[in-house]
C-alpha cells in the first residue's frame, strides 16, 4: 500500500469523527503554491494580521516535519509568506505551511520542497510590527485548529484531526464516487 495520504479515504472512514468534530475539513478555498501537493504533520500555529514577524520566528525553529498553520485573518492586502520563508522552512525541516491569507514570490515557493497553501498571491510585502501570537488556537475559514492537531493535505483538500489518522493496512473497496 502506498504511503500517500488520501483525504477522500479519511473522509470515507472518519464519518463519525467528522460528525463529532474531532476531524474537520477545511473549506476548498486554499490554492496550492508549494512543490509538494501532498503533505501531513502535526500543527504549530501563528495568529497575525498582515505582519509576519511571528511566522518568521516560528519557521526559524526546528520544524520536525510539522505544519505551520497561520491565521492571517483572511487578509488579501499583504503577503505573510514568500520565497525566503519557503526556503527557510525547508532548511529547518517543516513539512508545510497553510496561510489563511496571501503569499508572494510564487515561483520561488514552487521550488521549495514543502507544501504551501494559501488563499491567493499578492506582491505586497508583509508589515514588520512585531505583532502576533504563536501556538494558540486559531480559526481558519471557520474551522478551529489547535497546536498539536494533525493536518493532512492532498489534491482533494485538507483535513485537521485532533489525533493522528491511520488507514488500515488492507485497502477497502472504493466508495465509487
Amino acid at each position: 500500500m502506498s504511503s500517500m495520504i488520501s483525504c477522500c479515504d479519511f473522509c470515507d472512514r472518519e464519518i463519525e469523527a467528522i460528525a463529532a468534530g474531532t476531524v474537520r475539513v477545511l473549506p476548498p478555498v486554499f490554492k496550492n503554491f508549494g512543490r509538494l501537493a501532498h503533505f501531513r504533520g502535526q500543527v504549530s500555529t501563528v495568529q497575525c494580521c498582515e505582519d509576519n514577524t511571528q511566522v518568521r520566528a516560528a519557521l526559524e525553529t526546528a520544524g520536525m516535519a510539522r505544519i505551520l498553520v497561520v491565521d492571517g485573518g483572511s487578509s488579501l492586502r499583504h503577503a505573510l509568506f514568500g520565497g525566503n520563508l519557503a526556503m527557510l522552512a525547508a532548511r529547518n525541516g517543516w513539512a508545510g505551511v497553510v496561510i489563511d491569507g496571501c503569499v508572494r514570490d510564487v515561483p520561488e515557493i514552487a521550488t521549495a520542497p514543502i507544501g504551501a497553501r494559501a488563499l491567493a498571491a499578492i506582491p505586497m510585502p508583509p508589515r514588520k510590527l512585531g505583532g502576533g501570537q504563536r501556538d494558540v488556537p486559531v480559526r481558519i475559514q471557520g474551522v478551529w485548529v489547535s497546536p498539536g492537531n494533525w493536518l493532512y493535505a492532498d489534491a482533494d483538500g485538507m483535513l485537521v484531526s485532533d489525533t493522528p489518522l491511520h488507514l488500515p493496512s488492507t485497502p477497502t473497496e472504493p466508495s465509487g464516487v
